[in-house]
């Protein structure tokens, strides 16, 4: 009776340890996951995120042939596509023929410049002294003209005298010639007074032809002081011409400089002509791999046109979307576990990078507008950049897309 009295007993004492033990651990368990779960924030709105360039054309021509295909790992300066460069070739010779022609006339200019100069200066030189000497002539010719009218006044003085005498002889004459028929005088007072008007007579001749000589003298003196003040204005024109020297310098020197200015324009036309050239030959940027290729030998192609995609999958990083309300504790540097879906839960290692500045919502197309007053109050969620550590994927297994699974400890 002792014995069946006492088990029950001790049944109900273990069942009551059991139960404790139980109820500690699980008070344990949900310590231990509340302590945890203060110290890291986790999200499934993540992918894996990679530069991806589109790759295009930067000339327009007929493919010749296209050396990739979808899929394919390219390194850094592959070939990818080729255009056919021979109009861009073309191109090249004219832009080389223009600049030769340019530095040619621009030469030709530079050294004109010089020698316009120095002409000018002597230019000038010369037209002072014509004009000069043209002053000297001209009072030359004013002398010869005072002296000339000085003879002319003298022998038309001359003449007066000359003809004053030679009436007065003829007078004696008519005088002594009735005096001789009454034989008041002898024939020879008449003869000397017959010789002495004839005399007169004779020098009133000379007088005048001493005047025509006078005047023949004035008209060409004048002619002469016409002349010479004809070669001063000459002389002055020429000098206004020459004294328009530096004006000319100048000018050429434009010229100069607008024909250098055509070299540089000729050399900037051949270097972009030597850039078609080049352009002909697209190469890949940065090591990647080929997707969305869009192109084939012999398709004509416009400049700007997108012919494939390059995925650099040597860099890529987690962009993972947290909640505003999960971002109290997460700083940069912290430490993050990513598990990847694709690879059955595989983990990988890696660190917060940074937190966006705004919110993927502001960040849409058309973000949402609370001016209305409809306001309801949601949850924004916050893009944080995480970067893997060194080594944590060497076959670039992780792709761009990919759903991830981070985890920050922020403790």
């Amino acid at each position: 009776m002792a014995d069946s009295i006492e088990t029950p007993s001790f049944t109900s004492s273990a069942r009551f340890r059991i139960i404790v033990g139980v109820v500690l651990v699980l008070v344990i368990a949900v310590g231990a996951w509340w302590w945890l779960s203060q110290n890291k924030e986790s999200t499934d709105d993540a992918q894996v995120d990679a530069h991806v360039t589109l790759i295009a054309s930067r000339i327009g021509g007929t493919v010749l042939k296209v050396s990739v295909d979808d899929n394919q790992v390219v390194e850094a300066g592959t070939v990818l596509v080729e255009i056919d460069p021979r109009d861009y070739q073309v191109a090249v010779d004219k832009a080389k023929a223009e600049l030769a022609d340019a530095e040619a006339t621009a030469i030709a200019a530079q050294s004109n410049v010089p020698i316009t100069s120095t002409s000018t200066q002597s230019g000038v030189s010369t037209a002072q002294s014509s004009v000069d000497q043209a002053k000297s002539v001209i009072e030359s010719a004013a002398k010869e003209v005072e002296v000339a009218r000085a003879r002319l006044t003298a022998s038309q003085s001359r003449l007066r005298e000359a003809e004053a005498n030679a009436t007065r002889s003829r007078r004696d004459v008519d005088r002594l010639k009735g005096l001789l028929a009454k034989d008041e005088v002898s024939q020879q007072q008449y003869d000397a007074a017959v010789a002495a008007a004839d005399a007169q007579s004779a020098a009133t001749d000379t007088a005048r032809a001493q005047i025509a000589e006078a005047e023949a003298g004035v008209r060409m003196a004048e002619s002469r002081q016409v002349q010479a003040q004809a070669g001063e204005q000459s002389a002055r024109a020429s000098l206004r011409n020459a004294q328009t020297g530096p004006e000319q310098v100048t000018a050429m020197r434009a010229r100069a400089s607008s024909a250098q200015a055509r070299v540089e324009q000729s050399k900037a036309t051949l270097a972009q002509a030597e850039l078609n050239l080049q352009y002909a030959v697209i190469k890949a940027p940065a090591r990647g791999v080929v997707s969305r290729k869009s192109v084939n030998p012999g398709q004509v192609i416009q400049a700007g046109q997108p012919l494939l995609s390059l995925v650099q999958t040597d860099e890529v990083w987690i962009t993972a979307n947290f909640k505003e309300t999960q971002l109290n504790e997460m700083r940069p540097g912290q430490k993050v576990i990513l598990t990847v879906d694709a690879y059955g839960g595989k983990q990988f290692q890696g660190k917060v990078d940074s937190i966006a500045a705004a919110t993927g919502a502001r960040f849409s197309l058309l973000p949402p507008e609370n001016a209305t007053g409809n306001f309801v109050k949601v949850v924004q969620r916050v893009p944080v950049k995480i970067v893997l550590d060194t080594g944590q994927d060497p076959d670039n297994l992780l792709r761009p897309g990919m759903s991830v699974s981070p985890t920050v400890y922020t403790k």
